[in-house]
């Protein structure tokens, strides 16, 4: 756990992605090499479906995509927030995810093109319906516009839940991004996924059916012991 571990495969990515190289290999790559280096221990329980193009999960921390990127190769939406992440921002300026400004109609509704389009190219990708991070005691309201496009289209998902019993692990908007990088380095994160059964658009009678049973999947769990 070390700078040197994060800052490595970082720059490592960036000249691939400034020549315009297919990024989804790449950031897959990148997230297996920074994990260990952000001193993150992933436990998996249940099993992971690579054959379901859209994975679902909750969300606690600027980590988690790097958790599950480095899972397999997938597109994601982001916040606009992130391309001011020190060292973080660079390359996601320039790694082709889908940023939206959540205060605007606009960029929300193009950021939902974008995945409808990739969904419908057979991108696999991976969505954060709550748009925003939580410290874990709760699931924020989902965004239903995501999930409902997936509906439409006929594309089954996978909910993956995200439990840390560290609390460091979690980060909010109102936090500073470097103290909390510093903490990961420091220490080891426990962090388990916890992956549901499949759905699939035509078992739920609508779309509200549908967004229920995400509801009910990525509710957090308490953990006080792994």
């Amino acid at each position: 756990m070390s700078w040197a571990g994060v800052l490595w495969p970082t720059a490592a990515l960036l000249p691939r992605l400034a020549a315009g190289a297919e990024t989804q290999p790449d950031l897959h790559r990148w997230a297996q090499r920074l994990l260990p280096a952000l001193g993150v221990d992933l436990t998996i329980e249940g099993r992971l479906r690579t054959d379901v193009p859209l994975w679902v999960a909750n969300h606690l921390s600027w980590v988690d995509p790097v958790v599950l990127m480095s899972l397999r190769p997938m597109g994601t939406i982001a916040k606009r927030e992130v391309t001011r992440y020190p060292i973080l921002g660079r390359w996601a300026r320039k790694s082709g995810i889908q940023f939206v400004d959540r205060t605007e109609p606009a960029s929300r509704a193009a950021a939902l093109v974008a995945f409808c389009t990739a969904l419908r190219a057979g991108r696999d990708m991976l969505l954060f319906p709550e748009g925003t991070t939580t410290r874990g005691g709760r699931l924020a309201p989902l965004y239903a516009g995501g999930l409902h496009a997936a509906y439409e289209l006929g594309i089954p998902a996978q909910p993956l839940r995200i439990d840390s019993p560290a609390p460091h692990y979690p980060w909010t908007g109102d936090e500073t991004l470097l103290p909390h990088l510093r903490t990961l380095l420091a220490t080891r994160t426990p962090v388990v996924i916890t992956a549901g059964e499949p759905l699939y658009p035509s078992d739920y009678p609508d779309a509200l059916a549908w967004l229920a049973a995400f509801q009910a999947a990525l509710t957090p769990r308490s953990l006080d012991v792994l």
